[in-house]
């Protein structure tokens, strides 16, 4: 803020602000805006982002297109091209640059086209013409096809192509038309209604091959579209490519992403149907073999049924059954005669074994095997006292002091026969000394006493 006497407080600005302030009131006061206009002095830097001049016959505009926006493009964009951009006003700050900030590019044609085709989507849309309620089945078997098409295109080429594949049988009527150009939306709709008129098909199919949204605009008229919702054969559409939707796709009864597979979708599949058929003509066979086979089995059995009812052969049954029952007699007899003999056998068994004489066979073995295991018990019992008396010894002769002599210890008394000397202060200098060892005594005397070792007692 500066004040002088002579003038009014002023504000001033810097350039920073004044762009800052510029460019702000651009940005809020201007919403996004459509500009239609020719590229030049494109610009490609290594941070992926565009920079071009969008100009027309008598004025220019900096335009900057961001890398996040520019990978979404569907063409690439060159100087001299006319385009159609979706923008922001702007100011670049850092020069004073009125710019565009462009969040999509299209080309200005096919934008055209574009806003064309949306606008007649949505109105035909409200009116219906794509409700699924209006649409028809296809014919599971057609008797003819109709194709509205240009005949020396490459969709009729590959429409017949895949007909010869599947279904050769299913004859073919084309509707002559030019597919693009001036005056092909009204033809392709005049053929659609005569196919209609003559019933010479009962199905029809719309294609053609692919091509820009300006080659396909004859289907995106309205006059083909209201042909196609009034006629009463079914109508299947097959325009472009896959990626490629016409307003005839929406308002036919069926859609195909190209001409063949719309033919695919038309014909019936003919290996298919043969090979159903070679199925039902085996089961036919088989089911015919299986009648006639149980048709036999039952004839074969009605005659064994008469046969048997024959008075010869009831007289055989009754004679095998008469030698039957005197098989079956004998037989009885015989194991009835085992089982007596058998019992008569056990009785004699029982006899045998009451005899006085085994009995005291039997006893007398039993006090032998008594003996046996009497003089076995003996010997055991002996032998385990034998093992438990050497072990006492062991033990009593283990804490004997004996047996410490042995070791080289020796015992000392006072004396012959004196208390033994456990401690140097039992005896003094000329006292007699009796020293027992392993083996024998020795009588000594004493000469000198000495005290308790170092290192404590012992």
């Amino acid at each position: 803020m500066v004040t002088t006497a002579s003038q009014a407080p002023r504000t001033v600005y810097t350039v920073s602000q004044l762009n800052q302030e510029v460019r702000s009131l651009l940005e809020t006061t201007l919403p996004p805006l459509w500009v239609e206009g020719e590229i030049s002095n494109l610009a490609r830097p290594r941070s992926g982002h565009l920079y071009f001049t969008l100009k027309d016959s008598a004025a220019q505009v900096r335009c900057a297109m961001f890398r996040n926006r520019n990978l979404l493009l569907r063409f690439q964009p060159g100087d001299g091209q006319r385009v159609l951009v979706r923008a922001r006003a702007g100011l670049y700050p850092a020069r004073g640059e009125f710019q565009l900030v462009v969040d999509h590019m299209e080309e200005a044609g096919e934008g055209a086209l574009r806003r064309a085709f949306e606008a007649l989507k949505a109105r035909l849309e409200q009116e219906g013409l794509f409700d699924p309620a209006h649409k028809r089945p296809l014919p599971a078997f057609p008797r003819r096809l109709g194709v509205i098409t240009s005949p020396t295109g490459a969709a009729i080429r590959d429409v017949l192509t895949v007909l010869r594949r599947r279904f050769p049988a299913l004859p073919v009527l084309i509707y002559p038309v030019p597919v693009q150009g001036e005056g092909a939306g009204g033809q392709i709709a005049a053929a659609i209604e005569e196919a209609d008129r003559r019933r010479d098909v009962d199905v029809l199919l719309v294609t053609r091959g692919g091509g820009s949204l300006e080659d396909l605009w004859a289907f995106n008229e309205e006059v083909v579209a209201r042909a196609i919702h009034a006629c009463g054969l079914p109508v299947v559409s097959a325009v472009g490519h896959e990626v490629d939707v016409t307003i005839s796709d929406l308002v036919a009864d069926q859609r195909a992403p190209t001409p063949s597979a719309a033919a695919e979708l038309i014909s019936p599949d003919g290996p298919a149907l043969l090979h159903q058929v070679r199925g039902l003509r085996d089961r036919l066979l088989q089911l015919t073999t299986q009648h006639h086979r149980r048709a036999s089995d039952r004839l074969n059995g009605l005659a064994r049924r008469l046969q048997a009812r024959h008075p010869g052969q009831l007289l055989r049954d009754r004679s095998q059954r008469l030698d039957e029952l005197d098989q079956r007699l004998r037989h009885a007899m015989a194991q009835r005669l085992a089982r007596h003999t058998q019992a008569l056998d056990h009785l004699r068994a029982r006899l045998r074994q009451g005899d006085p004489r085994l009995t005291i066979r039997r006893r007398e073995e039993q006090r032998l095997a008594l003996e046996r295991r009497l003089h076995a018990a003996v010997r055991q019992q002996l032998q385990a006292r034998e093992q438990r008396l050497s072990g006492l010894g062991r033990a009593l002769h283990a804490v004997s002091p004996l047996a410490t002599l042995s070791r080289g210890y020796a015992i000392a008394r006072q004396g012959a026969d004196g208390p033994v000397l456990r401690d140097s202060t039992q005896v003094a200098p000329g006292d007699a000394v009796r020293v027992r060892l392993h083996r024998g005594q020795l009588d000594c005397r004493v000469e000198r006493v000495h005290g308790e070792p170092e290192g404590g007692k012992q």
